[in-house]
């Protein structure tokens, strides 16, 4: 696969690097895919999974293991789970109890989750530090609307996480200047029927009328990829 850029103008995926590299991963196909790209090219790949108490949560670790076990490789390390826990501030909001959460038709900003970035980052930033992987890698899209999606954002955090241990661990985003149907095509023949990305599962299979559902539906029609998506609806 040719090298992009990513947001920093480096080679996406570079192709001779020494040191390791943490991913932030979720189920979902983006993540999945950078993961799956980052593991043909780096000497080592640590997956970090942050695990905020959010609904859908039990579900998506499922298809995550799912994933792993298939792309399994020598330079893919076991995922490390972080706690990060939001109950006590997001209440009963609809990530946390399921109810109400944005349909189909719902826009972009329905799914907004206040600080989300900031909770996915600030342990992973840690571990990477204390571990000694300089690098965590993350999966944003150009389309990304959020304010804690723009490189300024990322770029700002990494570095106050990195002045306050007296360390230097740099935010990858690889995919920043793409939508969802260059990463996609992008996964042409990775096992993506186990990636994950739906707001209220059902049985553990995707609810198939979420707002996530149909932006992944969506995402495969206009790549022209088969769905490998199990629905329940």
């Amino acid at each position: 696969m040719a090298s992009d850029q990513n947001s920093a103008g480096v080679p996406w995926p570079p192709s001779n690097p020494r040191a390791a590299l943490a991913v932030l991963v979720s189920g979902g196909s983006d993540s999945a895919i950078l993961l799956a790209e980052a593991v043909r090219a780096y000497p080592a790949v640590f997956p970090l999974y942050v695990r905020t108490g959010l609904h859908w949560e039990e579900v998506e670790r499922e298809h995550l293991d799912r994933f792993l076990e298939a792309v399994r490789a020598p330079a893919l390390r076991p995922l490390r789970v972080l706690d990060e826990p939001i109950r006590d501030v997001y209440g009963a909001h609809w990530s946390v109890s399921g109810e109400g959460a944005p349909g189909a038709d719902s826009p972009d900003e329905a799914v907004f989750l206040p600080g989300r970035n900031v909770l996915l980052l600030a342990k992973p930033l840690l571990w990477c530090h204390l571990n000694g992987v300089p690098e965590i890698a993350t999966a944003p899209l150009g389309a990304n609307p959020f304010p804690d999606a723009t490189p300024q954002f990322y770029d700002n955090f990494a570095a106050t996480v990195s002045s306050a241990v007296n360390g230097s661990v740099r935010v990858l985003r690889p995919f920043a200047a793409l939508h969802k149907v260059d990463v996609l095509r992008r996964g042409r023949g990775l096992p993506l029927e186990h990636t994950f990305s739906c707001l209220r599962p059902v049985n553990g299979l995707h609810c198939g009328a979420c707002n996530k559902c149909a932006e992944r539906q969506h995402g495969f029609r206009d790549a022209e990829m088969p769905d490998p998506t199990r629905y329940a609806g």
